[in-house]
């Protein structure tokens, strides 16, 4: 019950608060024009007048829409302030360029520099929050403990204004860690979540010139959008005239952003405006767009063509009666053929014992074979073991290749060609040896049948 108090009264507050910003015509409406006794500065090249409640959430690291900039142009935002160390140094440099920016708060820092909040009003800086002290877990937290870091924030940058007129309802999440809740409930309050098109890193333990160095590469890369940046910061107060300098060097623009009001209407934009990079006929698109959601079933469904207008000079004549008696009725009352119009398969014939080959007989197969004995007393070397034996001369000498070619001077051919020989000479007294073993078994056999026949 006491949390649901608690709750009201902050929506009660935040209500009033919203409709004192509404009735207000502050200085924040104008454009600024030149920058008198620095006519060399970069300025402010417009102010763009947005309402929160057409378009809740900004950013396209994010979301899917974004400021609605022109080709060249750039919104400043600076977060975490005010520390006057370096704020005041951030509000100087803006200053000599005639540049407005939009500044998100943290409670706890305005609660300790209220002073510092009211000079970003006196400079003509459009003021969000940022919570209350910056929690690194919104998305993660119970949504009755972010509503309180939202609303605490809130309550601190008013009372430090004074006014609550002052304040522009623009809201960004810590470390940009959204959650869907979070962001519904700042909807409801009709203020508008900010994230970012592209950053600097100047959080990160970095030099000023990398700052300024991916500050201008990346915003190089989109062409326009909004940068994130922190006024707390050394390294940013080091690196933004380098930036500022660059941004007029290049040809760019800086656009101030402020709420609508009933005496100062939105800033009239069409819907693709509001993206990055709108499609156009000369770009294509990298996606395929939605399709809408149709009602088909009440759809009425188109009649089914009849027979009679299929026939034409070219076209197959309607099928027979009696394929026509044969077949299926359709659902539409349209009859089909029973079978699908290709042709069948055709059946081969099975093959029959008169078609077929007759079978080889063994003799084709049958190999006459010889005893290894006989092979080699039919060898040449045996025919020459067995003229040995009887002492007769061989009418040829045995002789290897490298006998019958030239003999050559090299050492290493002379010992192969010995070898060789060596090899043929172990090979047939071998075959000597077989042949004469074959011989003294057939005379043996003959000694055996001549004893039987006596």
């Amino acid at each position: 019950m006491i949390g649901s108090v608690q709750v009201g009264v902050r929506t009660a507050r935040w209500a009033i608060m919203s409709l004192a910003l509404l009735a207000c015509t502050g200085a924040q409406a104008a454009p600024a024009v030149g920058c008198p006794g620095h006519p060399d500065a970069l300025g402010t090249f417009r102010t763009v007048v947005v309402d929160p409640r057409e378009h809740p959430r900004i950013g396209t690291m994010q979301y899917p829409e974004t400021l609605p900039l022109e080709d060249h142009e750039v919104v400043l935002t600076f977060d975490d302030g005010p520390l006057p160390r370096n704020s005041n140094r951030i509000l100087e440099i803006l200053a000599a360029q005639c540049v407005k920016a939009t500044f998100f708060t943290i409670g706890r820092q305005a609660q300790a520099s209220p002073e510092g909040v009211r000079k970003l009003i006196e400079a003509g800086h459009s003021v969000g929050t940022h919570t209350q002290d910056h929690p690194l877990s919104m998305n993660r937290m119970p949504i009755e403990q972010a509503r309180q870091e939202i609303d605490d924030g809130i309550a601190s940058t008013v009372a430090a204004l004074g006014d609550p007129a002052l304040l522009s309802p623009f809201f960004r999440i810590p470390g940009l860690l959204r959650a869907e809740a979070v962001e519904d409930y700042l909807g409801s309050l009709g203020i508008q979540t900010w994230s970012a098109d592209f950053l600097a890193d100047d959080w990160r333990h970095v030099s000023s010139s990398r700052v300024y160095e991916l500050a201008i590469k990346r915003l190089e890369d989109k062409g326009k959008g909004i940068l994130l940046l922190h006024d707390i910061q050394a390294r940013t107060v080091a690196a933004l005239p380098r930036i500022l300098h660059e941004l007029k060097v290049r040809g760019y623009r800086v656009v101030h952003v402020v709420p609508a009001t009933p005496e100062r209407p939105a800033t009239p934009t069409e819907p693709q405006q509001w993206q990055l990079h709108p499609p156009s006929e000369t770009v294509a698109i990298s996606h395929w767009p939605k399709i809408p959601n149709f009602v088909f079933a009440d759809s009425e469904m188109l009649s089914a063509p009849l027979l009679a207008d299929l026939d034409g000079p070219g076209r197959p004549s309607p099928a027979s009666p009696e394929a026509l008696d044969r077949a299926r009725p359709h659902a539409h009352g349209i009859p089909l053929p029973r079978q699908a119009p290709w042709p069948l398969q055709t059946v081969l014939p099975v093959e029959t014992v008169e078609n077929t080959l007759p079978v080889p007989a063994e003799s084709v197969f049958r190999i006459p074979e010889r005893s290894y004995a006989a092979l080699l007393a039919s060898s040449p070397a045996s025919r020459r073991a067995e003229q040995a034996a009887r002492g007769e001369p061989s009418p040829t000498k045995l002789t290897s290749i490298e006998d019958e070619q030239p003999r050559r001077s090299v050492r290493g051919k002379s010992r192969h060609g010995r070898a060789q020989r060596t090899r043929l000479a172990h090979h047939a007294e071998r075959g000597s040896r077989h042949a004469a073993h074959s011989r003294r078994g057939t005379l043996k056999r003959l000694v055996q049948v001549k004893k039987r026949s006596v």
